[in-house]
């Protein structure tokens, strides 16, 4: 059974500081705010403004009597509603134009961001994430921001200071029984929606989840669809998959049924300050002390008032969870790398190319030493290879050296060069690498040759393909180089793989070459003709060359041997063979597995 999924969940009550840190986003377009928030007062303006009109036309036709012919008042009146509507109407469409473009900004910056520190974080992050469950968190939290943006800004605060405003009002013309109407039923209901809100968090985060459980689940399925064929494992992938289903079908009806219990509360309440307000108008009516326009006009405010307020349920419960979401997403922001530059860190100047390890330990686990006391020095120009049984420390080695990790103990140089002290942008750009596990983007041969040296000339590409030994197997495709290599690269057998990832190290042209067991997937004529390009294109680099098969590094300048993680024996393959050691007893039994 795989592990869990990557929890999308959130316990804690909504954090209000995440509007802080939203704040400097948005300081982008100031002026742009500024204007914007001009429009969304000169809406609410107009959008109280409206019900005196009304109120105006509506006496001024009664007074007149039903047969009274439409004099120029009530016509000017009438028309001064139609102006004022749709000065409403054009404020809001112009203040959600103005703003539009600062939420966008500010998810795209934000955007930028996280995608940047996810490439900042250490191999160790990226070995132990779920992909899934992490892609719908940057989804929720990138959409959280836009909603939150907009809402707060165009929903909340208005529909507060429309709600103070018509009190306000209500109080000066009509008495204090109709903003205590108001007042009170906006308490209550804002009391009674952060209570509900509160209780039902649970089950919106169950279903956050669940949806996050099952597209983890999916993600992981389909790109292990290989293995899953291997084994005859469709049904039980497509069991497990319904079951992340099932939980989710579980927790949306128990959302769904909280929120009926929410909105039902929500409708009680205002369905009761309605009453209120409207019976409260028509006794006023009837002892004469308000006319018909004054009904209307109550009646026009109460339905201004809560029918904002009760989509303000919804917003307040949308804006929490997305503040959530938002806050998942800057938690994955403030994950700080453990591999960082220093504060001084300078550029890595490579002159000769040697590398010089000293005293090297290492240990993903302290009870678990991979590599002891390493004392290593690789010459400018040599072709160094390194073997050993799995699990020897072989690619821990290549990844200290890539700075992907840094070493419990000892240092390791380039010319003089500590590379702690040095930028990692720098010391990996001179560096070329070939793994062992070439994974590649679903994109064109071409490009993905390209990939090595994204600004190189056409011609260098070519030269690259030419050197992996390409040509002849990008010659023999229909689409030639503009043929897609599928998901991972699962179009290409291992050996085409690890061609192209050769040809992506030879475009990048770094003084320095690692190759991780290069030759691995590759049948006996390949090899033969991959060696020969290693050859030609390691005469003038210093090169590192993990190996598996013997046969490929007999003619390295030194072969480390690795053996549980210490350096047991060193020096070309015919003094290591001489020595009968370690060295000799793997080539033994690789020559018998040849055999």
């Amino acid at each position: 059974m795989r592990p869990s999924s990557y929890s999308a969940g959130h316990d804690a009550p909504a954090n209000w500081s995440m509007l802080r840190r939203l704040w400097p986003f948005l300081l982008e377009y100031k002026s742009r705010v500024v204007l914007a928030l001009l429009c969304l007062i000169g809406a609410k303006v107009a959008s109280v403004y409206l019900p005196f009109i009304l109120k105006y036309v509506v006496d001024d036709l009664n007074g007149r009597g039903v047969q009274a012919e439409l004099s120029l008042v009530p016509l000017a009146l009438i028309l001064a509603y139609g102006a004022t509507r749709l000065a409403n109407v054009l404020f809001g469409e112009l203040r959600d134009t103005l703003f539009g473009r600062v939420t966008e900004r500010a998810m795209r910056r934000v955007g930028l961001k996280v995608f940047q520190h996810l490439h900042a974080l250490e191999l160790d992050f990226h070995l132990s994430r779920q992909t899934g469950g992490l892609s719908r968190d940057i989804e929720r939290g990138t959409s959280g921001i836009s909603f939150l943006m907009r809402f707060m800004v165009f929903n909340i605060v208005p529909t507060l200071l429309e709600i103070a405003m018509v009190a306000f009002l209500l109080s000066i013309n009509y008495g204090i029984l109709f903003a205590l109407i108001v007042l009170v039923s906006v308490v209550l209901y804002v009391f009674f929606s952060v209570k509900a809100t509160h209780w039902r968090t649970q089950y919106v985060r169950e279903m956050n989840q669940a949806d996050s459980s099952s597209n983890t689940r999916a993600i992981d399925s389909l790109l292990n669809f290989e293995t899953v064929k291997y084994f005859n494992n469709e049904q039980y992938e497509a069991d497990l998959y319904d079951q992340s289903l099932a939980r989710w079908e579980l927790a949306r009806r128990k959302n769904r049924l909280s929120l009926f219990a929410l909105n039902g509360g929500q409708a009680l309440i205002i369905a009761l300050s309605m009453t209120s307000m409207m019976g409260l108008a028509a006794w006023q009516v009837s002892l004469g002390k308000m006319t018909i326009g004054d009904f209307v006009l109550i009646n026009a405010f109460t339905m201004q008032v809560f029918m904002p307020l009760n989509f303000l349920g919804f917003v307040y419960r949308e804006m929490r969870s997305a503040m959530a979401n938002i806050e998942n997403l800057f938690n994955l922001m403030d994950q700080a790398p453990k591999v960082v530059d220093a504060p001084a860190a300078a550029e890595l100047k490579v002159t000769n190319g040697e590398i010089v390890l000293r005293n090297l330990n290492f240990a993903y686990h302290p009870e678990r030493p991979i590599l002891r006391e390493i004392n290593v020095t690789i010459g400018a120009g040599q072709k160094v290879a390194v073997v050993g049984s799995s699990g020897a420390g072989k690619s821990t080695l290549m990844k200290l050296l890539l700075r992907f990790y840094d070493p419990t103990s000892g240092t390791i140089e380039i010319d003089g060069q500590h590379i702690h002290d040095v930028t990692q942008q720098s010391l990996r750009c001179a560096i070329a690498v070939v793994p062992q596990d070439t994974v590649l983007f679903n994109d064109t041969l071409y490009n993905n040759i390209h990939y090595g040296r994204p600004d190189a000339p056409d011609a260098d590409v070519e030269r690259a393909i030419d050197l992996a030994h390409l040509r002849d197997f990008i010659s023999g495709l229909p689409k030639g180089p503009d043929t897609l290599v599928g998901e991972r690269g699962l179009k290409l057998s291992g050996g085409e793989k690890q061609r192209v990832a050769i040809a992506r190290a030879i475009l990048k042209g770094s003084p320095i070459l690692l190759f991780d067991e290069a030759t691995s997937s590759l049948d006996s004529q390949s090899e033969q003709a991959i060696l020969a390009a290693m050859r030609s294109l390691s005469a003038n680099h210093t090169s590192v060359i993990i190996a598996h098969r013997l046969s490929t590094i007999v003619d390295a300048d030194t072969i480390l041997v690795l053996d549980k993680g210490e350096l047991v024996e060193q020096g070309t393959h015919t003094q290591l063979l001489n020595q009968q050691g370690r060295y000799a007893e793997l080539w033994r039994a690789q020559q018998r597995e040849q055999a």
